[in-house]
């Protein structure tokens, strides 16, 4: 390994099982010290157990390593805590934190439980918040400021049976973007260099096991790099920005922005005015889920239409 992480001190969610023990197996090898945040417990929440990241440790420090477990629940704020802390009060800071910890609750939002959208929102955004927001409290002071990685998915767009998942996953971008707009102001009055950014992964894990065969899919192992080049210091300069990382392909995705407008002719737009401009004016921009959906409703329709008259 290159070292692109020596003697930094990193804290990863979820990293019992899947992308985040990638994450934590390269981070150690790119020689982090890591704290293994993964509280155990199954897709549904249940059986917590801390033997998935004491695992996870042994798998480190046998390779000579330096590793220690944390196993709590992400969406409790004083977890968030207590993860960042291991990494102060055992190597004193903490330089990188990278949240992958989640679950899933799949239903069409129609018939969603309160329970439900409780669950999802809570592991993934306030899972996030709750570490980000103590490790930038410690990394504001530090004079070698410190990394975000958050994990969010391109179903941040839309998903019809995961609309707690996708919100979720929407709200991490939109706090990972508020943290890096955050670091560069703190960076204005002085403060070391902070960056956070978002990976959107494309990866076999417990959590893909329901996504329909045929849909492009890597491994755990082709997430870590990206996730590592973005604690490093040659990635430091990166921030805001979000990331796909699926097989071998790396791709990055736009800026929200205003792309056409127009103003009302009076003082105020009328109810009648816009129905009569808006089609022409500044008209609607496809949406590539609905657009595919109706694609294929329209590919099934005539294959059966030519089914029926053959």
């Amino acid at each position: 390994m290159s070292a692109f992480l020596e003697g930094k001190n990193i804290a990863v969610t979820g990293a019992g099982n899947g992308i985040g023990k990638a994450v934590a197996l390269l981070c150690a090898a790119e020689g982090a010290n890591v704290v293994v945040a993964d509280y155990g417990v199954a897709m549904d929440g249940s059986d917590p157990t801390s033997e998935v990241a004491d695992a996870a440790v042994k798998e480190i420090t046998d390779v000579g390593g330096t590793a220690i477990a944390v196993a709590g629940d992400v969406s409790k704020f004083e977890v968030g805590a207590q993860i960042v802390d291991a990494a102060v009060d055992t190597w004193g800071s903490i330089d990188g934190v990278v949240c992958v910890a989640g679950n899933l609750r799949e239903r069409m939002l129609f018939n969603m439980s309160e329970d439900e959208w409780d669950a999802v929102i809570a592991v993934h955004l306030k899972g996030h918040f709750n570490v980000y927001r103590h490790a930038l409290a410690k990394m504001r002071k530090q004079e070698t400021g410190g990394s975000f990685v958050g994990f969010t998915s391109g179903a941040f767009m839309a998903s019809t049976a995961q609309a707690n998942y996708s919100a979720a996953k929407g709200g991490i971008i939109s706090l990972t973007k508020s943290t890096a707009l955050t670091a560069a102001a703190l960076a204005m009055r002085g403060g070391g260099p902070i960056n956070a950014n978002c990976i959107a992964p494309v990866a076999r894990t417990r959590m893909s096991e329901n996504v329909p065969f045929g849909i492009e899919m890597g491994e755990p192992e082709d997430i870590a790099p990206m996730a590592a080049y973005l604690l490093s210091d040659a990635g430091r300069e990166v921030n805001g920005q979000i990331y796909t990382s699926v097989g071998k392909r790396l791709s990055v995705w736009s800026q929200p922005e205003e792309v056409r407008t127009m103003e009302a002719p009076g003082d105020r737009w009328t109810v009648e005015q816009i129905a009569e401009m808006l089609p022409e004016g500044i008209g609607t921009e496809t949406h590539p889920f609905i657009a595919d959906l109706e694609r294929r409703m329209a590919e099934a329709a005539a294959a059966a239409d030519e089914k029926a008259e053959g």
